[in-house]
């Protein structure tokens, strides 16, 4: 190695002329390169409010600088633009803005294209905040908001207006994980001009890339898969264009949303394992499937990426993996029955969100606030989360929740 008199030898890899990084690699080194940061492999965690200039005239000519460069700590900072780097670079975008919250990105992307007057068309199966925002918030402002089946496809030109001003999507949907067919939608949005945003927190850029289907705007909550490690919340929305993107920033600017350089930090370390990740997340997904379809109090498995879930097909066609979040419908529990399954795990727990190394079990109750259900009132329905534990001691908690409900419902029938 030579001296580091001029940094040569501090110059970041490069994929071989003609050959492209794919994207576990693209995963490990995303973001600034360690010759542009004295050589750190990680990128610094910048705290800062003030940013100090040389001069009146850089000072009052700061804002020129609000989507490429530090000029205020709400606006990012080093840490902030290194994280939106390596998420861009995933999502194949132009760039991308970070916000303090996946359900900030969701709200930030949707106030900043529609307004009093228009007409919003959202998929009926979209994160229970989300549905939240836009009846308590955007439909008190004067948005029009209305919800369309998951399997509508090309069939949403029917639903477009001369006011409609952004199709909402999320594929997975949330809890019930419909697959939407993306490309169909969009090509009905490009035609018409109406611009398209997908939540992609289920699937990562690793495994589906919404820019690539013709979405403008690709959303994740980074506090899940992109993080890992269930200890910080952060949002991304990567624009597929630089006018959507600096569209999306003002939106940020002005409502004043800012991501903490501490928690960029820890998500982009995160990235770096992604890949791995998810790939023992799928696999132990599939595992803990195949004996959830062996039991008999079980409907129905919900997974796009299993061959008897109704949107598999879509999935084998746009996706290239999938994450280790599932539903599984049940036979019906009653409270007794819900409280013994629930209560007494030893590895899964109870808790929001997901996309961490724990394993996650909770009830969900998606009938009541949509307007196209899906069996979802037929049975009891779990959400599953697959962690980072060894398989066979997930299915041992399991198969012990089971076999508490069948002693209830054992002694019922004895009665």
């Amino acid at each position: 190695m030579q001296d580091n008199h001029d940094g040569k030898w501090l110059e970041e890899p490069a994929s071989p002329k003609g050959h492209a990084w794919q994207d576990p690699t693209r995963a490990v080194h995303g973001g600034p390169r360690p010759r542009d940061q004295r050589g750190l492999i990680n990128p610094p965690v910048d705290r800062a409010s003030t940013i100090i200039y040389d001069s009146v005239e850089a000072y009052m000519d700061r804002h020129q600088g609000l989507y490429d460069e530090v000029i205020y700590g709400l606006y990012g900072t080093r840490t902030t633009f290194a994280l939106a780097e390596a998420v861009s670079e995933l999502e194949g975008g132009c760039n991308t803005v970070i916000t303090s919250s996946g359900t900030s990105a969701i709200a930030l992307a949707l106030t900043a294209f529609v307004a009093g007057g228009d007409h919003l068309l959202v998929a009926d199966c979209v994160y229970g905040p989300t549905r939240k925002f836009l009846t308590d918030v955007l439909a008190r402002f004067g948005v029009e908001v209305e919800y369309f089946r998951p399997d509508i496809g090309a069939e949403i030109a029917g639903l477009c207006r001369s006011n409609t001003r952004l199709i909402y999507m999320e594929t997975p949907g949330s809890q019930t994980f419909d697959m939407i067919d993306v490309p169909a939608i969009t090509a009905v949005a490009r035609s018409r001009g109406i611009l398209t945003a997908l939540d992609n927190t289920w699937a990562t850029p690793l495994f589906f890339k919404p820019l690539a289907h013709g979405v403008d705007i690709s959303l994740a909550s980074a506090t899940k898969y992109l993080s890992g490690h269930s200890d910080c919340l952060l949002g991304t929305m990567t624009a597929a264009s630089d006018a959507v993107y600096r569209q999306l920033k003002d939106a940020a600017a002005r409502w004043g949303n800012c991501a903490s350089p501490d928690n960029c930090y820890l998500v982009h370390r995160g990235i770096r394992t992604l890949d791995a990740r998810l790939e023992r997340h799928q696999r132990t997904a599939a595992t803990l499937i195949e004996w959830f379809a062996q039991q008999p109090e079980v409907v129905a498995v919900r997974y796009p990426a299993h061959p008897a879930d109704p949107g598999h097909a879509i999935w084998k066609r746009d996706f290239t993996g999938a994450s280790g979040l599932f539903g599984v419908q049940l036979d019906g529990l009653t409270p007794p029955q819900t409280s013994a399954f629930f209560n007494e795990f030893s590895l899964f727990q109870l808790g929001s969100s997901w996309g961490g190394f724990e394993s996650l079990a909770v009830p969900a109750w998606p009938a009541p606030i949509r307007d196209f259900p899906n069996g979802e009132a037929d049975g009891a329905l779990i959400r599953i989360h697959a962690g980072l534990e060894a398989p066979q001691d997930l299915i041992a908690d399991l198969a012990a929740a089971f076999a508490r409900v069948r002693a209830l419902r054992g002694r019922g029938q004895a009665s």
